[in-house]
């Protein structure tokens, strides 16, 4: 050995490799968290952060996040924040008044705003078998209004499974909110005065502004 070689004393070598492995994962922990502190942050301030006064959102939050329960809708939702609404298309234009007021209002919303409009999508889970109108197909095209309309399956265990989800609250025909990974976060439900359009954008809003997930593309 060289004279001059300098001596490390024992004491200060390390050879556990348990240890390294252990400080390794808390970096890859830090790092992860870094990553994700502009999502979890904007969560944070819509779900828990609220000025004296009361809450600060109009939907009913749904917590925890219920995520869409089958492969059949779950590609259609994921990537964009969704406004949903679950209704037959037999009469909409005639005796399904609600129908076309909700349509009209996601859409409304929906083009409020602005140029973050593009992260909002509109969805029409048709629940029957009829064939939606000329005239709905017209006013609410996808590619201008931004509105998706497909219908549902007719039977089997994915239909089983919407319907399970879609009435988990008791309230089948509310507006659902869902985040860009597929899961419902909020609801509105309908009743004959409302939901209020100018309380249902501020919601929609402050998501978009404090969460910026969802993509702007097709």
């Amino acid at each position: 050995m060289n004279q001059d070689t300098p001596l490390i004393p024992a004491s200060k070598i390390n050879s556990n490799p348990k240890v390294h492995s252990k400080k390794g994962r808390w970096q890859m922990f830090l790092l992860l968290m870094v990553c994700a502190a502009p999502v979890i942050a904007s969560y944070i301030t819509f779900y828990l952060i609220k000025p004296t006064g009361g809450k600060t959102n109009y939907g009913e939050l749904v917590f925890p996040v219920e995520p869409a329960p089958t492969e059949f809708l779950l590609p259609i939702v994921q990537g964009k924040w969704t406004l949903l609404m679950a209704r037959p298309a037999q009469n909409c234009e005639i005796d399904e008044a609600n129908c076309l007021k909700q349509l009209f209002l996601m859409r409304q919303v929906r083009a409020a705003m602005g140029k973050e409009k593009l992260r909002l999508q509109v969805l029409w889970l048709v629940s029957d078998e009829a064939e939606v109108s000329e005239n709905i197909l017209k006013a609410y095209d996808p590619e201008i209004a931004g509105v998706k309309i497909i219908h549902m399956p007719k039977s089997g265990a994915e239909r089983e499974q919407l319907d399970t989800w879609l009435n988990s609250h008791q309230n089948p025909k509310a507006i659902q909110l869902l985040d860009p990974n597929g899961a419902r976060m909020m609801q509105y439900p309908v009743s004959e005065e409302g939901p209020v359009f100018n309380k249902m954008r501020k919601d929609i809003e402050k998501l978009l502004k404090w969460n910026p997930t969802g993509k702007t593309g097709a």
